[in-house]
């Protein structure tokens, strides 16, 4: 075989051409750096070197802090959220609720957040940056504060600000001066950012049992309050009820036993497959435990006379979660503006949002069927990966299903023990296929379709006179549910639909907007009010004579009937009663001519 010989002379010149091309190269570089240079000095430009984002270090809640540390959390209703309390209490943990922001809260998280947010990052975040420092009014150390408080709180991602909260939080409390401090946030689709071996909250089936059971109480005791009020012959005896019957849920919850599987009978049970889950869910499908109180509730609540003769429109609130939920400056006091007014509400539980989250991820199991997203694209699945793809896809169904079935079966436990008086949870599909021709289903962000669907769902079954959908300012899924309304309420002209975009002010313009809405919805009313007294054939005085005489209709949990065409609770009061009193031949007076 011939040796192929190199001449070492070559040799030198391909170096020296390696070299001439690397000179080269250098001295373009050399040229564009002083380039740049002379561009930067001539336009007063400061070269800085660039500082690249890292995820600040932040201090874990763990197991060992459990006994000397606060849980915080807030956002909802205050009924929610003194049963969340005392549910971790109930737990084992330290709990307590911030308060319902104000205005100040609102002023301080401009103060201290970044420019651009929504209302509701505003007013949440510094309500927690406001409550931190009434710590510290009270004597309170600022490192005292970091070691011995932990925020909780939920989180999201997608086309939606709400994603940034989590850092919102942190940039106010190191801008206040309590750097540091924890905040725990919840993802919607990640459970808990922490460690789960040493988590201080540990989220297991009790916590999720407790909680779902607070938020379930709390829709349930909300809504028949607002229910009982406008109609409350004695001024402020609603409230008293509602107050002492959260009193007796707090204890309640407080003092729920959980059964222990570290006691001698817990670890027999243990050595029985999935034994510690089949326990709890027996006792949760079968035990009455809660609903002893809402019995006891329901009581408290009959000491309340009420009035079902009067007039009153009644108004859907929908809209973005936060705005439609909480109690204060941050939907400018809404809730009692509207009943000051002379209006029902109809309040919108939570349960709603949590049977959306339960649907919208059965139909993303539905796009994933057969898909395995750790495998390249362009692999084949063999036929044993496709049967466990298969089998993946159906027991992801199934658990899916299950879900939603279990959470409406114990909110409906819940309904019964009151009457019903509360809304039966409106089916998820039923509102998808309401919505979908104007607000595609699978937009998501904010509450998706639910704003469209719930506003024809309840005027096309004569739930409402009017729909009042509150907003955050500039919130986009919410921006995009209003600019396909008109579509929605020309195709439905009896809807009577007003958006309102919640800011830190604005209250007059927002109240005097819902007022010319309001007077529309009341005149609806007053017109079918009247409709119905004239059908009955009998006056009104006769009416509420006969109810005056019949104490029993003056409970609050009487059953009334909904009839086709008749929106007012009011309305169908009286034809109920006229109908009765029919029955029993009671004579009308004669009518004057």
């Amino acid at each position: 075989m011939e040796t192929k010989t190199i001449d070492p002379g070559s040799i030198g010149v391909i170096d020296a051409r390696k070299r001439s091309e690397i000179d080269r190269e250098q001295l373009i570089k050399t040229m564009i750096l002083e380039e740049r240079k002379r561009l930067e000095a001539e336009h007063g430009i400061e070269n800085k070197k660039r500082e690249h984002f890292k995820r600040p270090f932040e201090n874990a809640f763990l197991k060992e802090h459990k006994e000397n540390t606060v849980i915080l959390f807030g956002g909802l209703t205050w009924k929610h959220e003194k049963l969340i309390k005392g549910a971790l209490e109930g737990l084992g943990y330290k709990a307590d609720h911030i308060p319902t922001p104000d205005k100040k809260s609102f002023q301080l998280g401009k103060e201290y957040g970044n420019n651009g947010q929504c209302n509701p990052t505003y007013f949440t975040v510094g309500n927690l940056v406001q409550f931190l420092q009434s710590l510290e009014n009270s004597g309170m150390s600022k490192q005292e504060i970091i070691d011995r408080y932990v925020f909780f709180t939920a989180g999201a991602c997608g086309p939606c600000r709400f994603g940034m909260y989590e850092a919102e939080y942190r940039l106010a409390l190191r801008n206040s001066g309590f750097d540091g401090f924890r905040v725990l946030l919840f993802q919607q689709t990640g459970g808990l950012s922490q460690e789960d071996a040493k988590a201080g909250l540990e989220m297991n089936l009790d916590f999720f049992l407790s909680i779902i059971n607070a938020m379930m109480v709390g829709d349930i005791i909300n809504e028949v309050a607002y229910r009982i009020r406008p109609f409350e012959v004695n001024p402020g005896d609603t409230d008293n009820a509602l107050r002492e019957s959260m009193d007796l849920f707090y204890e309640k919850f407080r003092n729920k036993k959980y059964f222990d599987f570290n006691s001698k009978l817990g670890n027999i049970l243990r050595k029985i497959p999935a034994s510690d889950y089949v326990t709890k869910f027996v006792d949760q499908m079968l035990g009455d435990y809660y609903l002893e109180t809402a019995l006891e509730a329901k009581r408290i609540f009959e000491r309340v006379e009420v009035d079902h003769t009067r007039m009153k429109p009644i108004v859907k609130i929908t809209g973005e979660f936060w705005a439609q939920t909480t109690e204060g400056d941050g939907n400018f006091n809404m809730f009692p503006f509207l009943e000051r007014e002379g209006a029902q509400v109809l309040v919108e539980p939570i349960a709603t949002w949590i049977m959306y989250m339960l649907h919208q991820a059965s139909l993303v199991n539905e796009d994933q069927k057969g898909i395995n997203v750790y495998k390249e694209a362009d692999e084949h699945h063999t036929l044993k990966e496709k049967l466990a793809l298969l089998k993946e896809y159906k027991l992801s169904r199934s658990v899916l299903a299950l879900a939603e079935k279990i959470f409406e079966r114990e909110y409906n436990r819940y309904r019964k023990a009151f009457e019903e008086i509360p809304h039966k949870l409106v089916p998820q599909s039923l509102l998808k296929e309401l919505a979908h021709d104007y607000y595609h289903s699978r937009v998501e962000g904010g509450e998706g379709h639910l704003e469209v669907g719930k506003s024809i769902y309840y005027t096309v079954n004569g739930l409402c006179h009017m729909v009042l959908s509150l907003k955050p300012f500039g919130c986009m899924p919410s921006t995009q549910s209003d600019g396909v309304q008109s579509a929605v309420s020309a195709k439905f002209k009896d809807m009577i639909f007003l958006p309102i975009e919640t800011s830190g002010e604005g209250d007059v313009n927002a109240h005097s907007r819902v007022q010319m809405a309001l007077g529309e919805a009341k005149a609806k009313a007053k017109l079918e009010y009247n409709e119905c007294l004239s059908k009955t054939g009998y006056t009104l005085s006769e009416i509420r004579a006969y109810v005056d005489a019949h104490p029993e209709l003056k409970n609050p949990f009487i059953h009334i009937s909904h009839r086709k065409g008749v929106v007012g609770l009011g309305a169908n009061f009286i034809l109920d009663v006229a109908e009765r009193m029919k029955n029993e031949g009671v004579k009308g007076s004669p009518k004057v001519a």
